[in-house]
Parts: C-alpha cells; sequence; structure tokens
C-alpha cells in the first residue's frame, strides 16, 4: 500500500490515524458486548474505517452525510458523544432516537448527518435535495452520499444519479465496493467491469481508489469536493475495500472463500498506516501505545456513563406527541364557505393555482417539482405561467425519477426549504412510495427532523383514463403515521388546505379529484388563508341519515339530495382523511342515527371500513340502523365509460340510500 502525504503535516496525518483508530476500537469493543448479550445486533464495519474516516475529515462539518451501516467513522468524526452514541445502541430514550431506532437508523441536524433506513437507496436522493438548496442559495458546499456495492442494483440508485446530473448538483456519491451484498457477490449484481463506469452513462464523473488507504480518500475527496464547488456537477467514486465481520454479526462469513481474508489482511487500513507513520517517522511505537490507551480508557468512561442510564419507561401521549411536528399556522384560519361570502368565481383548478401562486409569493424558500410543470404548465395546467412569473429554479421540470424527487424534497426540507412535489397522477406514486412512508413519514418520529414536503396527487376517474390513470389510492396512506392526507371538495377549500398543506411542517399527501377540476366551480376569496387540516364540515344539514364523504363523493351526495327532497340528509364533508375529525363525525351519527359512507375508492380496504369501525365502537348507542358503505366495485377501475360507470360507487347510491331509510 503506497501513502503519499502530500502537503500534510504531521498533526494532520496523526489526527487522520485517531480518526481512523477510533472507530476500530469502538467496533472491537461491540463485538464483545454482543457476545455478552448487552446489544442485539451489530453491523461491522472493521476493514472499511478508512472510507468513513477519510470522507468525513475531507469534509466541512455542515455539509450533509447520508451514511449506512458500515459508517461509524462518519459518527466519530463529527465529534458525537460516543455515551450518547453507546445509548443509542442500547436503545436507551437518551440515544438520539429516544429508544426507537437501532444501529445507525437516526441522524442528527446538529452533526449534520441524515440517518439511513433499511432500504439504502433512498439516502442517495437525500443528498440531491440538500445540494438543491446549496446550490439555490449560491452555497460553496456539497452534500455526500454512500451506497455499498449492494445498493447500485436499487433503482433509487440509478434515479438519484440521474436527477443530479441533469441538475448540475454538487452531490458525492461513494460507492463502498466490498465484494458482497450482505452473501451475495459483486459478479452476481452488475455486469460492468467496474462501479465507476457506470458514472459515464449518467453523464459525470467518477473514479475508483484504495478504500483502504485513508491518505487516497482524503486526498481524493478533498479534491473531488471541490470539483463538484466550482463546476456545479455531481461526482462518483468508487471504494474498493472489503469487509472482514459478516454482512451483520448473526449472517457470519460461511460464503466468502478463506484466501480473501487472507488477501485483505495484508490490506488492514489501520495497520498499514500505522506502520507507515512509524517509518516515517511521524509517530513512534509509544504513541500510537498512548492513543490506544487513550482511547481504551475514553471508551469505557462513555460506557460508564451509558450503563448509568434509566430503563425506558413508555409514554403514551408523547409516542402519539412525535409522529408529528407541531404546527404553527401562518395565515387566517377561517371558514370562508358562509352565506354571502365575498369572493371570486373560479373553477378548482383556479383555487389550486392561485394556492401555489399565493405560497410562491409567501414562501421565498418554496420550490414546485414535477413532470412537465414548467414551461408545459403540468398535464392538467396547475402551474401554467408560474415558470415566467418564478424562474425554472423554483419551478423544477423533473426526469421521470418520482422516488428520487422525494427524496430530493425530504433533503430540501434537512436545509429549511418546503417543496411541494407533482406526481403527474396519484396513480404513479406507487414508483415513490418507499420515500413517502419509509422516510418522509417516519423521519420526525425517528429524530425529530421534520419533513416538510406537499405531494400533489391528481386523482379519480369519471374520465374514461383506464386502470392506471383513475385510480383511487387515497386509503393507502390513512395506514401511515407521519402523514396528513387532504381531500377538498371545493374550489374555496381547495385554496385554504393548500396554503394550510404548505404551512404545515408535517408531509401531506394532497389528493386532487381530476373530474373536479373543471367541473366545479365557486366562490374563492380572494386572501392568502387557511382552512385547518383535520376539521371536516357540514355541506349540507339533513335529520333523517347522515351521508360521511369527501372529494367528488360530496357532489354525488348533493346532487343525489337535490333529487330526492323527500329524504333529509345531512352530510359530512371529511376534507381530511388523516387525521379524521372523529368529533365532527360522532355530531354527524348523534344527528341522524343512520349512517351512509359514501367513497370512489373500491369497498374493501377503502377508509369507509375504518370510520365504520369506529362509529360501531364508540357511538354504537347512536344508531338506529347498520352503518352503510356504498363504494365501487373490488375491481380494477376500467376504461370502457359504460364499465366505469358501472364500477363507480354513485351508480349503488340510491339503493343504499333506501335499504337505509327502510330500517
Amino acid at each position: 500500500m503506497e501513502f503519499s502525504r502530500g502537503t500534510l503535516t504531521n498533526p494532520e496525518l496523526v489526527n487522520l490515524y485517531k480518526a481512523i483508530l477510533l472507530p476500530r476500537m469502538i467496533e472491537e469493543k461491540m463485538l464483545v458486548l454482543l457476545r455478552q448479550g448487552k446489544i442485539s445486533k451489530w453491523f461491522s464495519g472493521i476493514g472499511q474505517e478508512a472510507i468513513s474516516a477519510g470522507v468525513t475529515a475531507a469534509l466541512h462539518s455542515d455539509e450533509w452525510i447520508m451514511p449506512l451501516h458500515r459508517n461509524l467513522g462518519v459518527f466519530t468524526g463529527r465529534k458525537m458523544p460516543l455515551s450518547k452514541l453507546f445509548m443509542q445502541w442500547q436503545g436507551n430514550k437518551e440515544g438520539y432516537s429516544k429508544g426507537r431506532e437501532r444501529s445507525f437508523h437516526f441522524g442528527s441536524r446538529e452533526h449534520h448527518i441524515c440517518g439511513m433506513i433499511s432500504h439504502l437507496g433512498p439516502q442517495l436522493a437525500i443528498a440531491d435535495g440538500v445540494a438543491l438548496a446549496h446550490k439555490l442559495r449560491r452555497e460553496d458546499k456539497v452534500s455526500l452520499a454512500f451506497s455499498g456495492d449492494g445498493g447500485t442494483s436499487e433503482g433509487d440508485f440509478h434515479e438519484a444519479l440521474n436527477t443530479a446530473a441533469v441538475w448540475d448538483l454538487p452531490v458525492i456519491f461513494i460507492v463502498e465496493n466490498n465484494g458482497y451484498g450482505l452473501s451475495t457477490p459483486v459478479n452476481e449484481q452488475y455486469r460492468c467491469k467496474h462501479i465507476v463506469d457506470k458514472a459515464l452513462g449518467y453523464g459525470m464523473e467518477g473514479v475508483q481508489i484504495d478504500g483502504n488507504n485513508i491518505l487516497a480518500v482524503y486526498d481524493t475527496i478533498k479534491g473531488v469536493r471541490e470539483y463538484c464547488i466550482k463546476n456545479q456537477k455531481p461526482y462518483l467514486v468508487e471504494c474498493m475495500t472489503f469487509r472482514m465481520r459478516g454482512h451483520e454479526e448473526a449472517s457470519g462469513v460461511k460464503y466468502v472463500p478463506p484466501h480473501l481474508f487472507e488477501e485483505w489482511e495484508k490490506k488492514d487500513p489501520i495497520k498499514n498506516y500505522e506502520q507507515w507513520l512509524i517509518e516515517e517517522g511521524v509517530m513512534t511505537p509509544t504513541e500510537v501505545e498512548a492513543i490506544r490507551s487513550e482511547n481504551r480508557q475514553y471508551i469505557e468512561s462513555e460506557l460508564n456513563t451509558a450503563y448509568a442510564a434509566g430503563e425506558i419507561v413508555p409514554d403514551t401521549a408523547e409516542e402519539l406527541r412525535d409522529v408529528y411536528a407541531p404546527t404553527k399556522p401562518l395565515a387566517p384560519v377561517k371558514e370562508p364557505l358562509s352565506e354571502g361570502a365575498q369572493g371570486t368565481e373560479m373553477k378548482f383548478i383556479g383555487a389550486l393555482s392561485q394556492a401555489l401562486d399565493m405560497s410562491l409569493q409567501q414562501h421565498p424558500n418554496l420550490v414546485l417539482m414535477g413532470q412537465d410543470i414548467a414551461e408545459y404548465g403540468g398535464a392538467f395546467k396547475v402551474t401554467e405561467g408560474f415558470v415566467q412569473r418564478y424562474s425554472k429554479e423554483r419551478i423544477r421540470n423533473t426526469p421521470l425519477c418520482e422516488s428520487a424527487i422525494v427524496g430530493a424534497a425530504l433533503g430540501l426540507s434537512l436545509e429549511g426549504y418546503k417543496s411541494v412535489m407533482e406526481m403527474q397522477f396519484a396513480d404513479f406514486v406507487t414508483v415513490g412510495f418507499n420515500q413517502i412512508v419509509n422516510n418522509l413519514a417516519k423521519i420526525h418520529y425517528r429524530w425529530g427532523q421534520n419533513a416538510d414536503v406537499v405531494i400533489r396527487m391528481p386523482t379519480g376517474g369519471g374520465v374514461g383514463a383506464g386502470p392506471f390513470h383513475s385510480q383511487s389510492n387515497e386509503a393507502w396512506f390513512t395506514h401511515v403515521p407521519g402523514l396528513k392526507v387532504v381531500y377538498p371538495s371545493t374550489p374555496a377549500e381547495a385554496k385554504g388546505l393548500m396554503i394550510a398543506a404548505i404551512n404545515d411542517p408535517n408531509p401531506v399527501m394532497f389528493f386532487e379529484h381530476k373530474g373536479l377540476y373543471r367541473s366545479v366551480s365557486g366562490h374563492v376569496p380572494e386572501s392568502y388563508y387557511e382552512i385547518e387540516i383535520g376539521k371536516a364540515r357540514t355541506a349540507l344539514q339533513g335529520d333523517d341519515l347522515t351521508i360521511i364523504t369527501y372529494g367528488a363523493g360530496v357532489h354525488w351526495a348533493l346532487e343525489y339530495a337535490r333529487k330526492h327532497r323527500d329524504v333529509s340528509i345531512e352530510i359530512l364533508d371529511l376534507r381530511t382523511l388523516l387525521p379524521l375529525d372523529y368529533t365532527a363525525i360522532e355530531q354527524a351519527v348523534r344527528k341522524t342515527g343512520k349512517v351512509l359512507l359514501l367513497h370512489e375508492d373500491t369497498l374493501t380496504g377503502g377508509i369507509g371500513g375504518e370510520i365504520a369501525a369506529w362509529i360501531a365502537e364508540h357511538c354504537f348507542s347512536y344508531l338506529d340502523a347498520p352503518v352503510l358503505r356504498c363504494a365501487s366495485l373490488d375491481t380494477p377501475i376500467p376504461f370502457n365509460i359504460a364499465l366505469e360507470k358501472n364500477f363507480m360507487a354513485y351508480t349503488r347510491l340510491d339503493a343504499y340510500v333506501q335499504r337505509l331509510m327502510q330500517y
């Protein structure tokens, strides 16, 4: 192994030795604790320390790093208190995630580290978003994300690198190629000769280096950082290394040929660097031992502090409270729907557009992202004209990379930006599902980081668009704590709820029924206002039965009531599906004693089932009849108009109303 000190001074060389040695000694202690049953799991980075230590030393302390399982050197390099790290690994409340996460599945804003999720690939796109924030603010900074060789097979790897290249983002992508993804060797992961060869395909520069040589890692990353800042371009670095332990300790290493351990033992990053330092006269064996002794004392001292941490006493109220970041309404909260309300007559789509326009003026840190939303104005023209008013920096066309753009939105949030991402059709959310339900939704509960992201979801049928452009999938997200799910039915609500969603620091899935875009009009106040998320409204007063619904269902119910004046119908418009307004639901049930739940979504697994169960559990004494659900058929939504009409819930509405009235 050839070391080149370049312009590094002796103290700098010694500091790099300390940076690489400490994580090794901590890991050796962790393996002892694992055998003693004092921790439950450990993902060892022994043999790979030079990468984490060298990378972290080469970056500025306020530049975000997105590490993975084997990057302990990132955490120690950012001077995180070891006692608090031990508490994290023990599952103590005093750790970084209050006992809610294990190992390295956590982050820290103070240290500019964004914790991983087990899916690995999504980390990369978050780095895109952070780099975009730096680019928008004209800051000379980079972001950096780690991947393993196995992670390069993930679609998220492609999406993140492609987005970074297309948007010219200053991101450094590090691939730790240790030869195996758990037990799968690299020859079963890819067929290119080297992972770095992929860089050319994305139009970016790349380099392969010896990941066990800390001076090579440090010098390379220093240079790459300067390149990324100067040229505003991403860069791919493949670090060749080897994992000397199992993927995690329980998995063992029987799948690895023994001769590989012998070969890589000779390339040990610490032994070789230590020997070179001694040979070069930078350190003496006595000084080396003094550093090791100091580390041992430090580790034992910090471990004793961690052992003193008390046992967790579960606090249900705190657990529920920490799922969401606290909200602070920025606009006057009002109900602009009363009789005689002043405003301008406009269509549903115009109200959405106005809400986005006003929010862009209100929040200079707001960025809109989506396919074709700039010059083209979006598939439904909601953002038409925006790019001329706000520039392509803030109204950003995206590649067809839904997962990467959701991840980038989270990265923007790390740097204090707000974002609204448009899923061109709600159906396309499936390719960004992991980022939404595992990253956006859980991040505040995991380590207190909010995700200030709104995802616009043009949804619903009635337009003959078939099973991939018309399905109702809002119920998927009501099962995910940490998300908010909003679904307006009128133009005034669309505006007020969109403004509220953008002001909310939590991730909001904002459903917009395509069939309402140009078919529904109403008075919309000209002012900048919010409608509170989580509050239902009474759309029609009645005494005979209650219809609880949302979105297009509100208009179906109102039309039915107009045509059947012999039935006095109470209509509750939920407006928000997560959180539900249980107080309003209870009042609506108590009002009539007969309840019909109406939604366009299919019957099985629809939100109506959850509401029906809640009513049965909490409002049974008010009921004069069984709670009924009127929903669409349990089939994909068909293309043919006659088939689609037969599919839709509204074709069975009269039968359900009559059935309820007969009780």
